[in-house]
């Protein structure tokens, strides 16, 4: 009897002792499933992101597939390649014959200098009508792209403002400009922006044209020179 009672007590515990490690096998996820939805959620992010930075492609930075996503016309793609950079957005608009600029435009740009654009041509851009082009030239001249959101954003909401920013630039002094101010050029990064501030203080656009031309090839040089200028040139 008493052995009996023995093997019903060990019985207990390891029936106990299975239903306990089933429990906590149903509570705990199953690891691989895990790894996997975490990697679909990264790659959703980065999905996300690649688009949102995307915006309005910059004509001059673009890639000979991004020009082909847009459907235009293989012998215009071809041109676009040949002769860019394209130092003024109006040159551009000038070779394209599509009627319907206006579309095409709220995909692909050259960013119009602030400072300098006639207000007449800050109309090619999309939305931009005779109000907005002389408020975008009353505030002249540009120091940075925050007092350009100060002054517009009197006039329209900030998601407004941000698309403006697709179209425009403002210029920046080299030996000044914030590292902030530097990085909202068109096209420059995180990476370039160091090599701007590096080689500080430029005493010539020549010397720029040296030390970032160690890292960029000609055409790009000439794109980046467009973007900067020196107080006593």
């Amino acid at each position: 009897m008493r052995n009996i009672k023995s093997l019903f007590i060990v019985f207990t515990l390891v029936a106990a002792c299975m239903m306990s490690c089933k429990n906590s096998e149903a509570e705990t996820p199953d690891k691989t499933t895990t790894s996997e939805a975490k990697e679909i959620d990264e790659t959703a992010e980065v999905k996300t992101e690649t688009t949102v930075a995307k915006g309005v492609i910059n004509v001059n930075l673009a890639t000979e597939a991004d020009l082909q996503g847009l459907g235009l016309p293989s012998e215009v793609i071809a041109t676009i390649l040949n002769k860019r950079p394209f130092l003024d957005m109006m040159d551009l608009d000038k070779m394209l014959m599509d009627s319907n600029k206006e579309e095409l435009y709220k995909q692909m740009f050259i960013p119009l200098n602030l400072n300098t654009t006639a207000e007449a041509d800050f109309k090619i851009i999309p939305g931009v009508g005779d109000r907005m082009a002389h408020e975008f030239e009353e505030y002249r001249p540009y120091t940075s792209v925050k007092q350009f959101r100060k002054e517009i954003g009197k006039y329209v909401d900030e998601e407004e403002v941000e698309r403006y920013l697709n179209y425009v630039f403002v210029p920046v002094e080299l030996n000044t400009a914030s590292e902030e101010d530097i990085k909202a050029l068109p096209g420059v990064g995180k990476k370039m922006t160091h090599e701007f501030e590096e080689y500080r203080p430029y005493k010539s656009m020549e010397q720029f044209r040296k030390e970032i031309g160690k890292y960029v090839d000609d055409n790009e040089l000439k794109r980046l020179e467009r973007l900067v200028y020196l107080k006593d040139n």
